[in-house]
């Protein structure tokens, strides 16, 4: 096999548009084709295999789920950092904490957590504010193997280039030696947050009700019908007057009438 990354035709890309549809509700577009093709190709590589064809065809075996988790975590795994989209952040702190009942449990879902950022962002927001209180962070996705980087905290600085440098330093430790140009999130901060494998296009399990849910930079990846039935998973979990979070280049316009407006991308259930 050739160093370069072989393109991946039609027939190809329309097997696994199909699978990842039916099985994320991903909607790849054509214009994700080598997007797809350079993801997967490591796992060509990694098993010599000469095309993303029979890659298809050893995934779908019965006997390898494993890497089918693994072709499923490649194509869902998208990039996030801390502090991302920071006016919802201010809206919490501003908006949302201070109504917060001092003798309540407090529960925010970041219900697209990928690796953990917005998770641990959100956790600093509330420590800020509310302290080792009775609060609590709830991050989920699709991706198992994600999950655990999140678990264990560990980040390129680069990642928190966005966050406020008293935030830096005040919930993360830097690294040293061999970890040097890595962060680990504090432990009293990673004891806040928790993280759950879950496909929010199937049945919810039960995760109890949340004050606030973020679906941010997810939406954007789902047509109509799949945002709707996510929306119809997620709205039982959102507490009457709980906050829903999306991100400031989608929108829910056509897909729920059950949220009302409060400022760009944010939403309040009735």
């Amino acid at each position: 096999m050739s160093n370069s990354v072989p393109s991946i035709n039609d027939r190809e890309f329309n097997q696994f548009k199909s699978w990842i549809y039916k099985r994320a509700g991903i909607n790849l577009t054509p214009a994700k084709k080598s997007l797809v093709a350079g993801r997967l190709y490591k796992r060509l590589k990694h098993y010599d295999i000469p095309s993303y064809g029979d890659y298809f065809k050893m995934i779908m075996d019965e006997g390898n789920k494993n890497e089918l988790q693994w072709a499923l975590d490649l194509l869902t795994t998208n990039e996030t950092y801390f502090y991302r989209e920071p006016n919802h952040f201010d809206f919490l702190v501003k908006h949302i904490i201070p109504t917060v009942s001092a003798s309540g449990q407090f529960r925010i879902w970041s219900a697209a957590s990928s690796s953990g950022e917005e998770a641990y962002t959100i956790a600093m927001m509330l420590m800020e504010k509310m302290g080792d209180g009775n609060w609590s962070v709830f991050g989920s996705d699709i991706s198992e193997q994600i999950l655990s980087h999140a678990r264990r905290a560990q980040f390129p600085l680069v990642k928190a280039r966005n966050l406020p440098e008293m935030l830096l330093r005040k919930y993360c430790l830097k690294g040293v030696g061999n970890k040097e140009g890595f962060l680990m999130v504090q432990s009293a901060l990673r004891s806040k947050v928790d993280f759950k494998n879950i496909n929010l296009i199937e049945r919810i399990p039960n995760v109890g009700l949340f004050d606030v849910i973020f679906l941010r930079n997810v939406m954007i990846y789902f047509d109509t019908a799949t945002k709707q039935k996510v929306m119809q998973n997620l709205l039982p979990h959102l507490k009457p007057g709980g906050y829903f979070i999306i991100s400031h280049s989608e929108s829910l316009n056509g897909v729920c009438d059950a949220l009302k407006l409060v400022s760009p991308s944010i939403y309040q259930k009735s």
